[in-house]
C-alpha cells in the first residue's frame, strides 16, 4: 500500500469541529490535513441557525469556552472576510412567568458573567422592529452572540485554510481504518503523530466503542428559511422567546423557571411534546432561518412533519413583524445528544481523539473545545 507524506495533525471530518481543530492546529504551526467522505459536508454544521451562542452555556467552564470560542470565532471572521454580525440576543417575553425569569436572569448573569440586561417593552422595541409589540413585556438582553451563514461559512473555510494556512484537504476521502500513528483511505497510508476524529453522530464508521455511553442518542430538529427580506429591513439581535429559557441549562439558576416550565406545559402542550422552542436569525443575504424542534431517537424519522413546523410558524408569527414569511426551505438537522454531557471525547489509542459535541452546540464551542483538545494531546502548548 503506498503512502501518503507524513502530518503532525490529521483531522476526520470537515464540520466546524473538524475545521477548528485544522485552524488551531495549522495556525501553531503543524503540518495538518484534513479528510472529508463527503464532496462537502453536509451534517449539523450546515443545518443549523448560524448562531455563536455564549448566552445558552451553563455558568462556569462551558461558558468560558464559548467565549473563548467567541473570541477565536472574531478573529478568524476578520482573517477571512467572510460575513458576520456581532448581532447580540433577545430572549424576549409575552407572559408573566418568562418576564420573570429573564429579569431573574438579568440580576444574576453579570455576577456569572453574562454581559445581559433586561430591557424594557420600549428599549426592546428599539432594539428589534421585527418583535410584536402587542403583549410585549420586555426581554433579556445579551451582548455576546454572533451569527454567520453556516452554508457559507462551511463552504468557503476550506479554503481559506488550505491558502493561509496551508491545510491540505482531501474530500471525497471517506477514512475506513485509524491505527496508531497511521489512517488508511482511499488504499493510501496516511502517517500523522496526532489523529483527530470529529465525525459528528457517526457513531458506527470509526471506534464505535467510544460511543457505548449510557444516554447517548440523536436529536433531530426541523428547520425553515425564507426567501430574502426587502434590503431595508434587518431582523436585528437574534431572537429567542420565553420557550427558550426551559432549553438551555444557562437558566436553570433562576428560582422562577419551574413556574415557566409549568405554564408552557399546561398552555402549550403541543409545543412541549415536540421540543419547540422557537429562535430567529438572519443570513447576510437577508433571509430568515426558523426553528426548531427536538426529537430524540437513536434511530431518527428521515420524515419530516409539516405540523411541527406549522407550530414553529404559528408562534413566530404570532410574536414577529416580519415582511414576508414566505418559506423557500425546510430541512432537519440531526446531531448526537446526552442528557448530560455536553461532548463526548474518547481515546480509543495512543494519540486519537474521538471528539463529539454531544448537545446541539457545536457552532458554539467549536474553536474552544478544539484548544482544550489540542492542548490535552499536546499539539498546543
Amino acid at each position: 500500500m503506498p503512502e501518503a507524506p507524513e502530518f503532525d495533525v490529521a483531522v476526520v471530518g470537515a464540520g466546524i469541529i473538524g475545521l477548528a481543530h485544522a485552524y488551531l492546529g495549522a495556525r501553531s504551526g503543524k503540518r495538518v490535513a484534513l479528510f472529508e467522505r463527503q464532496p462537502a459536508a453536509s451534517g449539523a454544521s450546515i443545518r443549523n441557525f448560524g448562531l455563536i451562542w455564549p448566552i445558552g452555556q451553563a455558568p462556569g467552564a462551558l461558558h468560558q469556552m464559548a467565549l473563548r470560542s467567541r473570541e477565536i470565532w472574531v478573529d478568524l471572521l476578520r482573517q477571512t472576510g467572510l460575513p458576520y454580525d456581532a448581532s447580540g440576543s433577545l430572549h424576549a417575553a409575552y407572559v408573566k412567568q418568562e418576564a420573570d425569569v429573564g429579569r431573574e436572569f438579568a440580576e444574576l448573569g453579570p455576577a456569572l458573567g453574562y454581559e445581559c440586561g433586561w430591557l424594557t417593552t420600549e428599549q426592546t422595541l428599539q432594539r428589534s422592529a421585527a418583535l410584536s409589540p402587542e403583549g410585549l413585556l420586555g426581554a433579556l438582553w445579551s451582548s455576546t452572540e454572533l451569527t454567520v451563514d453556516p452554508r457559507q461559512l462551511i463552504a468557503e473555510l476550506p479554503g481559506f485554510l488550505r491558502d493561509r494556512w496551508n491545510v491540505e484537504f482531501h474530500f471525497n476521502t471517506p477514512v475506513t481504518a485509524v491505527e496508531e500513528g497511521a489512517l488508511y483511505a482511499k488504499a493510501r497510508k496516511w502517517k500523522a503523530g496526532m489523529i483527530v476524529i470529529a465525525a459528528g453522530d457517526d457513531f458506527d464508521t470509526l471506534f464505535p466503542c467510544c460511543f457505548d455511553v449510557p444516554g447517548l442518542t440523536r436529536a433531530k430538529l426541523q428547520m425553515m428559511r425564507t426567501v430574502v427580506q426587502p434590503p431595508a429591513w434587518r431582523l436585528g439581535p437574534a431572537l429567542a422567546f420565553g420557550l427558550s429559557f426551559r432549553h438551555y441549562p444557562t437558566f436553570q439558576v433562576c428560582e422562577t423557571l419551574p413556574a415557566l416550565k409549568r405554564r408552557i406545559a399546561e398552555e402549550w402542550p403541543e409545543i412541549n411534546a415536540w421540543g419547540i422552542h422557537v429562535m430567529v436569525s438572519q443570513t447576510p443575504r437577508g433571509e430568515l432561518t426558523i426553528g426548531d424542534s427536538h426529537e430524540y431517537a437513536f434511530s431518527v424519522d428521515i420524515f419530516d412533519k409539516a405540523y411541527v413546523n406549522e407550530l414553529i410558524l404559528n408562534y413566530a408569527r404570532k410574536h414577529m413583524r416580519v415582511p414576508s414569511w414566505k418559506i423557500a426551505e425546510t430541512w432537519h438537522g440531526v446531531y448526537a445528544k446526552h442528557p448530560e454531557l455536553p461532548y463526548l471525547t474518547c481515546d480509543p489509542i495512543k494519540g486519537v481523539r474521538v471528539v463529539t459535541v454531544t448537545s446541539g452546540i457545536g457552532m458554539t464551542l467549536s474553536f474552544g473545545l478544539a484548544e482544550r483538545m489540542l492542548r490535552d494531546m499536546g499539539v498546543l502548548p
